[in-house]
């Protein structure tokens, strides 16, 4: 006589293993928080019911703030709308309605919809307060990393510094440095991006990154209008940008620079202890679609350096530019002599507008 197992045994094991299964994959880190967040809400709900005269109804905002910072676009309004069910319920519990109470209510209800119409536009992102500045912070870490300067052989040196408009970590300006393809040549290209500060951070976090594959995949000639055609393609409105391009060569000291609407490179001969202009002619990119850009040439013998700087060092208003580049090589005459050590942070901090995002790049030769 074979044995028979009711039918439900199966089916409770198939619901068990799927519940087990929604526990460990389906219950999102979010998800997670937000259940922790709705049951301390409701504890302190129960204590404000259960002692109406000795616990502030206020309690219940600090579960919004956390909730505003951790939870996303899609989670945070339903929660808000959650915890505004709870103050209600809060305020039924309460013995007498005085206006201070009134008051703190309505304050509360205000928070909410700030918080609400906050996450609508955090929908456009598609994540949390603090994950979306933490992306922020890594892609503005990125532009400084490739700013860093590659590891090069001995008696060469090279400094960067970037002072950004008003405070603020996000520039207009960047510096972007490597080995090319050809371990004999470094490639350093200086931007500066239409707008300073925050805004235009957005293009230049673009454009560090596009600049950044073009640098080391193509020869220096190409550079230039390989990035003038990029810049063209983005149909910006406000999508053009200054560069100055150095391609030097690490065993000879020879090197090329080209520019693209921006100030002039300059190049301090050690044996004659003065600095002299080099001016090379190019449109802004972004601007006109067939670009040709002209090239000065040159010998880093040692002792020798180069100077690579965006207006903000040199510009003023009402000043002829050629005056504050004067300025700036005095200045930088004056702090660079003896060492080189920390010379692009003490110009940068000496020079230029503190309105005006600021770079400058040293290439040094001992």
């Amino acid at each position: 006589m074979t044995a028979t197992y009711p039918a439900t045994r199966p089916a409770r094991r198939s619901v068990r293993r799927h519940w087990e299964l929604f526990l460990r994959r389906g219950l999102t880190q979010e998800t997670r928080i937000a259940v922790a967040l709705a049951v301390g809400s409701v504890l302190l709900t129960a204590v404000v019911f259960a002692w109406p005269e000795r616990t502030p109804l206020t309690g219940l905002m600090l579960p919004l703030i956390i909730a505003s910072l951790t939870l996303g676009p899609r989670t945070l309004p339903g929660f808000v709308v959650f915890l505004m069910v709870l103050l209600a319920v809060g305020l039924a519990a309460q013995t007498e309605i005085t206006p201070r109470i009134v008051a703190a209510t309505l304050v509360q209800f205000a928070m909410a919809l700030v918080v609400i119409a906050t996450s609508f536009r955090r929908t456009r992102l598609g994540v949390a307060g603090i994950r979306g500045e933490a992306m922020l912070v890594d892609l503005r870490d990125r532009i400084l990393t490739q700013g860093g300067v590659p590891d090069l052989p001995p008696g060469w040196h090279v400094q960067s510094a970037l002072k950004p408009a008003g405070g603020t970590p996000f520039a207009g300006d960047f510096v972007v440095a490597m080995r090319g393809h050809d371990l004999d040549r470094l490639e350093v290209v200086v931007v500066d991006v239409s707008g300073k500060g925050t805004d235009a951070g957005t293009r230049a976090l673009l454009l560090s990154g596009a600049f950044g594959g073009l640098l080391g995949a193509m020869p220096a000639a190409d550079f230039l209008p390989a990035a003038n055609g990029y810049l063209l393609r983005q149909a910006w409105e406000e999508g053009f940008a200054t560069a100055v391009h150095l391609s030097l060569h690490l065993t000879t000291g020879d090197y090329e620079i080209r520019t693209a609407g921006h100030p002039p490179a300059a190049h301090r001969t050690a044996a004659s202890g003065r600095w002299s202009v080099l001016r090379t002619d190019g449109p802004i990119l972004g601007l006109l679609e067939e670009a040709t850009f002209t090239r000065a040439t040159g010998r880093l013998d040692r002792g020798d350096a180069l100077l690579l700087y965006t207006d903000g060092m040199v510009e003023e208003p009402r000043r002829d530019i050629d005056l504050g580049i004067d300025q700036m090589l005095g200045q930088a005459e004056s702090l660079m002599r003896g060492s080189y050590d920390g010379a692009a942070a003490r110009l940068t901090e000496a020079l230029g507008s503190p309105d005006d995002d600021r770079a400058l790049v040293i290439v040094h030769r001992s």
